[in-house]
């Protein structure tokens, strides 16, 4: 059993910066590749960013790439998304996921999600 706990979220204008935090408890954090996923009002919930268990691989959503970048310290058991140059659609609640799939995350693929939390861009 994981449990993912996110927080970082907020109000921030555009062209500003956050960054987000998921806190993981148990001893299996690093077998797991873990992703950024995100929800925006009247759509369907979005993968944005992946790591791998180890931290060497990463991969973006095109509508991300270059502005966000994702890491994990697996001494903490914490994975980051640091959100550089945001945009007001980048709007949403924010979830961090734990998955052990091969290929693109999927929210089908999931094992665990936290909780959530909110980033509000304004124009």
């Amino acid at each position: 059993q994981v449990q993912l706990v996110e927080s970082g979220g907020g109000l921030v204008q555009a062209g500003g910066s956050l960054r987000l935090s998921c806190a993981a408890s148990g001893r299996t954090f690093s077998s797991y590749r873990m992703s950024w996923f995100r929800h925006a009002p009247g759509k369907e919930r979005e993968f944005v960013a992946t790591i791998s268990g180890s931290g060497g691989r990463t991969y973006y959503a095109d509508s991300v790439k270059g502005r966000f970048t994702i890491s994990r310290d697996n001494a903490k058991n914490t994975v980051y998304l640091q959100m550089n140059s945001l945009k007001p659609e980048d709007t949403a609640v924010y979830y961090c996921a734990a998955d052990r799939i091969l290929g693109v995350p999927t929210t089908r693929g999931v094992d665990y999600w936290g909780q959530g939390t909110q980033v509000t861009v304004s124009s």
